[in-house]
């Protein structure tokens, strides 16, 4: 069975679990439509007001222009850098500072996703029939968007710098129990060395000795 699983993820490309949730995603979408029915998916009168109209656009505008635009300032945002590793087992050093690249890119995501979901009422479109269906007006989507936007950076900025406080604690901990490093005391010198140059010098000062003992050529 095992074996299976895995010769059918690998003629996917993907894991199994990524098949199901797509197939479940399309299922709610053809359930969606045959609640909803053909005929109301398009409105004759006011083209650009159809549902499917503005299906076709959303996804033409986010993988063309939404798309291209944040992976370009994702790509922007700093990231870490390390070092080459010396073998397979080597230790990897901790930055001294928490890379904040996900710290600005998931109250980031969630705005655009709650902006996307409810752009009509913070744009206010369609505010008289939304106020003769309910009673009440748009007015209060813009602002409450916005505050939960600053809670979102605010969640962020709180979880990044308790995550850089232990961080620091850490550190300074590492470092106390790290024991002093040691002065290097100089190298002495080993007899064989050192009564290797004394022969050496015995030598040279025989060979001195014989030339000046030499009798000159007559």
């Amino acid at each position: 069975m095992r074996a299976l699983a895995q010769r059918a993820a690998r003629l996917y490309g993907e894991r199994l679990f990524h098949l199901l949730v797509v197939l479940a995603a399309l299922a709610l979408g053809a359930y969606a439509v045959s609640v909803l029915g053909v005929q109301n998916l398009f409105n004759p009168t006011v083209w650009w007001q159809s549902i499917v109209v503005w299906f076709v656009v959303a996804v033409i505008g986010h993988d063309l222009i939404l798309f291209p635009l944040y992976a370009l300032a994702d790509r922007l945002l700093p990231r870490r850098r390390t070092g080459p590793n010396v073998g397979d087992e080597a230790p990897r050093n901790e930055p001294k500072h928490i890379p904040v690249t996900n710290y600005l890119r998931m109250p980031t995501l969630a705005a655009g996703l709650l902006m996307l979901m409810f752009l009509p009422g913070i744009i206010e479109q369609g505010a008289p029939t939304y106020q003769a269906a309910t009673g009440q007006t748009q007015a209060p989507y813009l602002a409450r968007w916005l505050l939960l936007t600053a809670a979102f950076y605010l969640a962020s900025a709180l979880c990044y710098a308790v995550r850089t406080l232990l961080r620091q604690r850490d550190s300074t901990k590492t470092a106390k129990a790290s024991p002093p490093a040691r002065r290097m005391r100089p190298a002495i010198p080993s007899t064989s060395a050192t009564t290797a140059r004394a022969v050496r010098a015995v030598t040279r000062a025989r060979r001195v000795a014989r030339r000046a003992r030499a009798p000159a050529p007559s």
